[in-house]
């Protein structure tokens, strides 16, 4: 329904805090940083700065991955940004990624220290890196890097989009609401017409694609987004893709990742920060409750 009193954009666009919603304490149509706050540095030789939104957790499956799969070198130290406190303004974090989002990480192991920002350039860094869960033959890293670059440039319409206007904004706009939700059931019927076919995103092996599609649209299926998105989305309408997450969720790595840097949801499923394979069994918000 259209509004009696039709926006009518200025000549000259300016910002107005006011008009932020949720988010306005910490959106600003510039970049750089607001304060000087260095960051702690663990002893392992990977330190990730996230947060367990759907883009950390990508990180944090990853790595878990790898250690289960034996790459001791892909040890970490995983330090909470809080985004709505404006961590991620900070001087320490704006200088290893000057786009000041999750998650950014820093490899120590070199003889230089090297930043990587972008959870997509993460994953593929982590994979070239330990030479895991990225085909080496021609084809197959294709389709997985298809799928890679797919996913970054999907998700802003799940999430600035369609999670943005159905959960966050300060008032329900019909147009934009129906916008994205018709964007995010057709990217939802393309994942469940790949998945009709294969196991995994990118063929028959288990690679980064969809390390980096689950936290999304796993979530989305899972019921994990958005409060009721999967009932107004009518998720039961993709079997495959909720097959396919249900499988991976039933892997222990990826269980302990969606944990690291979490802050919502049951204490015992929230692990700030993790700085040891034994975190999860001893400083999980639950154990550090009971002292």
């Amino acid at each position: 329904m259209a509004s009696s009193t039709p926006y009518v954009p200025p000549k000259i666009w300016t910002w107005d805090a006011r008009n932020g919603g949720k988010f306005a304490s910490i959106n600003r149509p510039v970049a750089g940083a607001t304060h000087e706050k260095a960051l702690p540095v663990g002893r392992h030789p990977l330190q990730l700065y996230s947060l367990g939104t759907p883009n950390g957790v990508k990180v944090t499956i990853m790595l878990e991955e790898l250690l289960a799969a034996g790459h001791a070198g892909a040890e970490y130290d995983a330090w909470l940004i809080r985004i709505g406190d404006g961590d991620q303004f900070g001087s320490g974090f704006t200088a290893i990624n000057p786009n000041s989002k999750i998650p950014a990480l820093v490899d120590h192991s070199l003889a230089e220290p090297l930043s990587v920002f972008e959870s997509g350039s993460i994953l593929l860094y982590l994979a070239e890196k330990f030479g895991a869960f990225l085909p080496k033959d021609i084809a197959g890293r294709t389709a997985c890097l298809n799928w890679l670059f797919w996913q970054v440039g999907s998700a802003p319409y799940i999430g600035g989009g369609f999670g943005h206007f159905y959960a966050y904004a300060p008032e329900k706009i019909e147009y934009a609401i129906n916008r994205f939700a018709m964007e995010a059931k057709r990217q939802l019927d393309v994942l469940d017409r790949q998945l009709a076919g294969s196991p995994f995103i990118a063929g028959d092996e288990y690679t980064i694609a969809d390390m980096a599609i689950f936290p999304w649209y796993g979530g989305l299926v899972e019921g994990w987004l958005y409060n009721d998105a999967a009932v107004f989305l009518s998720v039961q309408d993709y079997p495959h893709v909720r097959a396919w997450a249900d499988r991976l969720f039933e892997r222990p790595a990826v269980r302990r990742g969606r944990m690291v840097n979490r802050t919502s949801g049951e204490p015992s499923s929230q692990l700030h920060e993790r700085h040891d394979a034994s975190d999860f069994d001893t400083k999980t918000q639950d154990r550090l409750a009971q002292g």
